[in-house]
């Protein structure tokens, strides 16, 4: 008789953990970067955390790292809203003409270079950017630090330097900004930039610094200009709608409390902190050329662009969500 009541009492053990392994729901991170990458940390690290202590561990987050889940940073958008991942982040500039008024905040001086980025873009989501977003629920928006230029043999001290060279860019609205100042836009996804700078396919490129230890860019670059405001990239993490919508009401409420606002904070704040430690790091080495504009240059270059700018804000009627950015 004892004997049967162990059976019995393992049996009901084993029944309540398999309920409770049922109860439990995993949301699958796609991430085309590697696992040391900032977002790792600062974004799919974060929201596990956060969602696993709002549910008792109900809801968890897990990152499919270097493109497991498809290669690719182009494609991201589209995994997730095909629900190949539940979860992607991407560059609203890789499919520029998707993110027509999310790319403003992309454009050189749209934003002053104080300013949150991650702030600016939720201020104007709702009225302006929402339907650029179908079929997902955004967790979080945010940009970078401030575009520089990063380059392999090349000094950057006025606009006239960049005349002829091959620059890198993220995007259609970068791409006007190379332009602009006489260069010659190569569109490509940053992972490529290393081979491409090494091998002289391209002079430089025109992103934040945070890539100097995200990519490695420091060991193939050699010269830096910072202080202009060539505007900075824009960021997406992104869930599918459908997911999103078929989970329980206290698992949704979890993840509304743990996205948005403070999730891109968190990342932004990530961006900054790797772009000010790789910046710091690639003074330090002494074997790189820093070109800290003066003001008179920062002006220089803010006249060669402000063209770029006007023209875009313009061309897609962003007047509007230019103000609501700015809180205007």
């Amino acid at each position: 008789m004892t004997i049967q009541k162990n059976i019995l009492a393992a049996a009901a053990i084993a029944g309540g953990l398999c309920v409770g392994a049922a109860q439990a729901d995993e949301l699958s991170f796609a991430n085309f970067t590697p696992p040391f990458h900032t977002i790792n940390a600062s974004v799919i690290e974060k929201m596990n955390a956060d969602l696993s202590g709002a549910t008792d561990g109900a809801l968890t987050v897990r990152g499919y790292h270097g493109g497991e889940l498809g290669a690719g940073p182009v494609e991201q958008y589209v995994r997730v809203f095909q629900g190949v991942a539940d979860i992607g982040w991407g560059l609203p500039g890789y499919t520029s003409s998707q993110f027509r008024q999310t790319m403003i905040a992309e454009l050189p001086n749209a934003l002053p270079l104080d300013m949150p980025g991650y702030e600016a873009l939720w201020r104007a989501y709702s009225d302006h950017l929402a339907d650029e977003f179908p079929g997902t629920v955004p967790v979080a928006l945010w940009t970078s630090e401030p575009n520089i230029f990063i380059m392999r043999d090349h000094v950057i001290r006025k606009p006239e330097d960049l005349a002829g060279l091959k620059v890198r860019v993220a995007g259609a609205t970068a791409a006007e900004v190379a332009v602009a100042l006489g260069a010659t836009p190569v569109q490509m996804p940053i992972n490529e930039v290393y081979n491409s700078l090494q091998t002289g396919l391209i002079d430089g490129v025109i992103t934040g610094s945070s890539t100097l230890s995200d990519f490695k860019l420091d060991e193939v670059a050699n010269s830096y200009t910072m202080g202009a405001n060539l505007g900075r990239l824009s960021f997406y993490a992104v869930l599918n709608e459908a997911r999103y919508n078929a989970l329980p009401d206290d698992q949704r409420a979890a993840i509304d409390a743990a996205s948005g606002v403070p999730l891109s904070k968190s990342a932004e704040d990530a961006w900054n902190a790797t772009a000010n430690a790789a910046v710091a790091a690639a003074r330090a080495t002494g074997d790189n050329t820093f070109v800290d504009l003066t003001e008179d240059e920062i002006a220089a270059f803010a006249e060669a662009l402000a063209e770029v700018t006007d023209a875009y804000v313009d061309s897609v009627g962003g007047a509007d969500t230019v103000a609501a950015m700015r809180s205007e």
